[in-house]
């Protein structure tokens, strides 16, 4: 079996860089938590962990098990795994004892946006390469994507740094939409819909888990002025105060709501880049 590429997050951003690894010849997996927090649902691999398959881009996303992984049911799709601490990459079934059988895992990518150094992973990888803020190349990792809007999208860093967080969302700021409370999130729209400024789009209920605060209940999430509602965490989850929960788009289109982002194909095309800038690896990728 070829080695894979395990990438780590199903984001909307994430999933831009596995649907261009996939679509270049690459076997992939991806690794999510167990409640995934993706907004852009409809473009994010992650949604697979609640819906059991998920498409984007004619690209089926399957949840899987190690085992079903290692019997080659996922064969023509991503295979997306719960296990938030990459603990499959310490799993000797695909160590280079094993790579003839059952396939190496080569390279990773950390694509979880946390924007903070990362901590170190459970085995050692041929090359490990970071997405954004908090990954040095040489200190934490051997290759950095840079990920903000800029000349510098998508540009591959052999040393240094990317860009630092801005803590500021690109373009309006009011597009953005942000839990002000903790507790459970209720849908009242659903993403691809065309919405008015004012429209209600979702309410936070209190939970058994909320400290007790001064807000008025339920809390109400309007969008800031008329567009296509981009994105919406998943409904029913908790979250925290301060957490980005939905995305509107002011240009009303639908298509920002089916197609992959150009800022995530352009970080993705920068992974690609990194890899096969490494002649020992394009060596090693296809057998």
């Amino acid at each position: 079996m070829s080695p894979f590429i395990l990438i780590r997050g199903g984001g909307d951003l994430a999933s831009g860089v596995a649907l261009r690894l996939h679509r270049s010849g690459f076997q992939v997996i991806i690794t999510e938590l167990a409640q995934p927090l993706a907004v852009r649902r409809s473009v994010s691999f992650a949604e697979a962990v609640y819906a059991d398959h998920v498409t984007i881009e004619g690209v089926v996303g399957r949840l899987v098990s190690v085992d079903q992984l290692l019997s080659e049911s996922h064969v023509g799709e991503i295979p997306v795994i719960v296990d938030p601490q990459a603990k499959l990459l310490s799993d000797p079934r695909f160590s280079e004892a094993e790579s003839a059988k059952n396939g190496r895992i080569l390279v990773a990518v950390d694509a979880r946006l946390i924007k903070q150094p990362p901590e170190h992973l459970p085995a050692e990888v041929e090359m490990l390469i970071g997405l954004g803020p908090g990954f040095e190349a040489g200190l934490n990792c051997d290759a950095v994507i840079e990920t903000r809007r800029s000349h510098t999208l998508g540009r591959v860093f052999w040393k240094g740094t990317s860009q630092p967080d801005s803590r500021l969302p690109e373009g309006d700021p009011l597009r953005v939409l942000r839990a002000p409370f903790n507790g459970i999130l209720e849908a009242k729209a659903e993403i691809g819909d065309q919405v008015e400024a004012g429209q209600l789009l979702a309410e936070i209920h209190p939970s058994a888990h909320r400290e007790p605060d001064k807000g008025t209940w339920p809390a109400r999430i309007v969008a800031p002025f008329p567009g296509i509602l981009r994105g919406l965490i998943k409904p029913g989850l908790f979250v925290h105060a301060g957490l980005k929960i939905g995305d509107v788009d002011p240009h009303k289109d639908f298509t920002a709501c089916q197609l992959v982002s150009d800022k995530a194909l352009s970080i993705g095309g920068g992974v690609l880049e990194a890899i096969l800038s490494r002649p020992e690896l394009r060596k090693k990728m296809w057998v």
